[in-house]
């Protein structure tokens, strides 16, 4: 199966990138990784609701354009605190049934600091959130790296899970 984690921003602070690469690698035996950054747009320390939503709207109109780049076969899922909350063994469970259901590619969204607009999850598959808590936007791909390789453990009931 491929993992495309497509997301705004670069991860800035080494522990991230770190984390990051560490999950990537534990994931090649199960799955192909690709991660796609794309530029978070300027938004200015004094800006209203008009000028964030300027920049929500950028941001997920190229989120949007880099998952159909990924084409047809993706399945896109899009993460967002208003989407369904699931169990890890849910997550298993649902990113096999994808995969016995003929889905090669997935495809996460994460969205910049100011979050998603109503555009891209309309137009994601699923919407899933992993907490009714807010996290910083480069700290959720290492949390979405990591469930998925939590996922694999547990489809091949592996030891890692508990």
């Amino acid at each position: 199966m491929n993992i495309e984690i497509i997301c705004i921003g670069n991860l800035k602070e080494s522990y991230l990138r770190d984390a990051e690469r560490e999950y990537a690698k534990r994931l090649t035996p199960y799955c192909k990784v690709k991660i796609v950054e794309l530029r978070e747009s300027r938004l200015p320390a004094d800006a209203g609701d008009a000028e964030e939503e300027r920049v929500r709207r950028l941001e997920s109109e190229a989120l949007l354009a880099a998952a159909e780049k990924s084409g047809n076969a993706g399945y896109v899922l899009a993460l967002d605190a208003r989407g369904k909350q699931q169990s890890s063994e849910k997550f298993a469970d649902t990113i096999q049934n994808l995969a016995i259901g003929g889905k090669s590619t997935l495809i996460f969204i994460i969205g910049g600091s100011l979050g998603l607009s109503d555009s891209v999850r309309e137009k994601a598959n699923a919407v899933i959130s992993f907490s009714e808590m807010t996290f910083p936007h480069q700290l959720m791909r290492v949390i979405l790296l990591e469930q998925i390789y939590r996922a694999y453990k547990i489809m091949r009931g592996e030891p890692y899970h508990k």
